[in-house]
């Protein structure tokens, strides 16, 4: 008895020393991202351009990581916080943890080189090697055009610098230790050319994230079964839920019968000299899509994304827009 007692116990330290050893692991040795690049980017005018396009009509950095209107229709940013940061992502949004959208302009970003921002933006590792959970869709931005990146980074330099100090971002257990697993290298692609309007349009639709808040989740991962059916929740901050639209080409449920001039319309209303933000009340219909930095979009890249969801599998899924709380 005793010397089954003896074994037990040499059992259970066993299985202490490797669940220790796999957390130590986790926390210490991931996540396992290359050192930096060395890199220079070189800030011209026309990457700037192209970075100030990315930026806050197509990869939307300037959704996030500005102050954001709620008692307006789509959260429109506030004028004068572009890039200064402070928005939360936390429980009550569904998220495991709390996470600040960093301050990304030059005031905080005066100490990052040009290879530790390439590296946050599309690996997840910060400057100080800390994983980043991807609120900031990095695995998304890892499969873009490196000459992307470098525009984006290009503008960021130039735009005003604000002071704004965002607290450190803290994840729930067991996402605190999952979260060193997740950053990946980038697997860099060319942008395709405009001629090849599906590919173009996979290529922004990649850019623009749109799997991430029109494919539902189960348990944290995506339902790829589902990818751009809709239906993911989204609590508001006037109180409610809304759900993502289904825009596969379902003819029913999805955006089947709509036309690429219907779709790039959709847009574009926001964009109109006459339209005027709603605002929005406790209470009221609201949305989490950010309408309009989206309708600055060119008009062509809209058509390409839509020409490119024709392409997918149409999902049969009614979604309830809005459920009042």
């Amino acid at each position: 008895m005793k010397k089954f007692k003896k074994i037990l116990g040499y059992g259970f330290l066993a299985i202490v020393v490797v669940v220790i050893g796999f957390v130590l692991y986790l926390k210490f040795a991931l996540p396992n991202i290359p050192v930096p690049e060395n890199v220079t980017v070189e800030i011209t005018p026309e990457r700037v351009a192209r970075g100030k396009y990315l930026a806050n009509s197509v990869m939307l950095c300037m959704d996030c990581h500005s102050q954001r209107d709620w008692n307006t229709f789509s959260g429109p940013p506030k004028p004068g916080t572009q890039g200064e940061g402070g928005e939360v992502f936390n429980q009550e949004m569904g998220f495991p943890g709390k996470y600040y959208a960093k301050n990304i302009t030059p005031a905080a970003l005066s100490d990052w080189s040009d290879g530790e921002l390439l590296r946050a933006i599309t690996s997840g590792v910060n400057k100080d090697g800390k994983a980043l959970f991807p609120v900031m869709p990095y695995p998304n931005y890892s499969k873009l055009d490196k000459e992307d990146i470098y525009s984006v980074i290009a503008y960021l330099r130039t735009i005003d610098p604000l002071e704004n100090k965002v607290p450190e971002s803290e994840s729930d257990f067991p996402m605190s230790l999952i979260i060193h697993t997740i950053p990946m290298k980038p697997g860099f692609t060319s942008r395709p050319d405009k001629s090849d309007i599906v590919a173009y349009g996979k290529y922004m639709t990649t850019a623009a994230s749109c799997t991430d808040c029109h494919t539902p989740m189960d348990k944290g991962q995506y339902i790829m079964d589902k990818q751009f059916a809709g239906g993911m929740e989204f609590p508001l901050r006037t109180g409610g839920k809304v759900y993502s639209a289904n825009i596969t080409p379902d003819k029913k449920t999805g955006i089947g019968n709509w036309t690429a001039e219907s779709f790039v319309a959709r847009f574009k209303i926001y964009a109109d000299s006459s339209y005027t933000p709603q605002n929005i009340h406790s209470g009221d219909f609201n949305s989490e899509m950010p309408w309009l930095m989206y309708s600055t979009m060119d008009e062509y890249d809209l058509k390409a994304i839509f020409a490119y969801l024709q392409t997918v599998k149409p999902v049969s899924a009614k979604v309830t827009k809005f459920v009042p709380e």
